[in-house]
């Protein structure tokens, strides 16, 4: 195909057939699978890691996953960033090796042993995490081995004051997934948790972040209600996970990481007053419309379990920016998002006057009756409809005769 498509940050079109199918953007390792297509390495794999047995082009199903290099693509790709470097294409890099058994071995070998020296165990650990954040099949070569049994003793060792050793290995560690009897080796000793609490005021962003996201894993793979509690009744954990929350947005992991993290603690309805003295409701509603979609839809579950305690409730109903915030995210982000914001309106409305004359204020009564008629969850529905029959009163009468288009008579009726 000659179809051109022009990039928003290049200053020359990019040739379709230079572009991958799934990501839109210019491939860096072309590959082609059976059926004939051509896709870059990293958005095919991502396609197939999702549980996707179909080639994304034709829908054809498949059963050899083989991914064949495409070198000759590669290098017309390759001269063609080249000689529109002017023009600010960057060259791409060299495709990335797979990592060797023998030496993912003998790296770990290298990590574990006490006899070696700090600087040569800091190498071996670095090299691992550059090898497992290259592709998810080295990730799972490196995972195959005992690197988090590893990663885990040298991070809770009591006996070494290395600090870049501890680092290196949480940097790692939280490359994979852990077991639920690694969870429960972190989550039964008191003292590891402490420590994990303390590594989140670090002065280093990575650390904080990894720290955050080594305990939601443990949070999340726990299945103890009382080692959750434990974990829970940590006071320092929720002032730094929200220290995180406040991260600028050129660091979009540390949004991800805190906002999981500060669903998976707030779970228990016991110690969500912890988050609410840390502060959590005023960021979650400073950062709302920073978060991306699956993240923006975990902060708002965060924010109606919050509201599910009165110190939470009262917290979002003083917010300045909660009742418009919420209103804009209705039907903005998806069914789920609008759903949750719903219910979550309707607590702070019900709590509070100002509440309801802010959700009018915010021309809260169009997203209500168009969710009220549409195909969102029955819950959203039923949330848009309690809300519209709690705020009926504040409607001023010029909004209700104008809104005889959304069956407005019929919806504002009591139920």
């Amino acid at each position: 195909m000659s179809v051109n498509l022009e990039p928003l940050d290049l200053g020359v079109p990019i040739p379709y057939h230079f572009r991958c199918p799934i990501s839109l953007d210019l491939m860096h390792e072309p590959v082609t699978i059976p059926t004939g297509q051509t896709y870059d390495r990293t958005s095919i794999q991502s396609w197939f890691a999702a549980g996707n047995t179909t080639c994304p082009v034709t829908r054809a199903p498949l059963s050899d996953f083989t991914l064949i290099p495409n070198h000759t693509l590669r290098r017309v790709i390759r001269d063609w960033c080249v000689s529109n470097r002017d023009f600010g294409v960057e060259q791409i890099p060299s495709p990335t090796r797979p990592a060797h058994p023998s030496m993912v071995r003998t790296l770990l070998n290298q990590a574990s042993s006490e006899t070696c020296m700090s600087q040569s165990r800091l190498s071996a650990l670095r090299r691992l995490r550059r090898l497992a954040s290259d592709s998810e099949k080295n990730r799972s070569l490196i995972g195959s081995y005992n690197v988090r049994r590893i990663s885990l003793h040298i991070l809770f060792d009591t006996n070494s004051d290395c600090f870049e050793l501890k680092q290196e290995s949480l940097a790692l560690l939280v490359c994979f997934s852990l077991v639920e009897s690694e969870c429960v080796s972190i989550a039964s000793e008191p003292e590891r948790i402490k420590y994990l609490s303390r590594l989140m005021l670090h002065s280093s962003i990575d650390v904080r972040v990894n720290s955050a996201a080594l305990i939601e894993s443990v949070v999340g793979g726990t299945r103890s209600p009382e080692l959750h509690a434990q974990i829970s009744n940590v006071d320092e954990i929720y002032g730094g996970v929200v220290d995180i929350l406040k991260s600028p947005v050129l660091f979009p992991r540390a949004l991800k990481i805190g906002i999981k993290a500060l669903f998976a603690l707030c779970l228990p309805k016991q110690t969500r007053h912890k988050a609410v003295a840390a502060g959590a409701p005023a960021i979650l509603m400073d950062r709302l419309s920073d978060f991306e979609k699956c993240d923006a839809e975990r902060a708002l579950v965060t924010i109606e379990l919050l509201c599910g305690i009165p110190e939470g409730l009262a917290a979002f109903a003083g917010h300045a920016l909660a009742v418009p915030q919420l209103v804009k995210t209705i039907l903005k982000i998806s069914d789920r998002a609008t759903e949750h914001a719903a219910a979550v309106l309707l607590a702070v409305c019900s709590e509070s006057e100002e509440c309801r004359r802010e959700a009018v204020a915010a021309r809260v009564l169009t997203p209500l009756l168009l969710v009220a008629q549409s195909d969102c969850t029955e819950r959203a529905k039923r949330k848009a409809k309690m809300l519209l029959k709690l705020l009926r009163d504040s409607w001023p009468q010029d909004c209700l005769r104008n809104s005889d288009d959304f069956a407005c008579s019929e919806l504002l009726v009591p139920f």
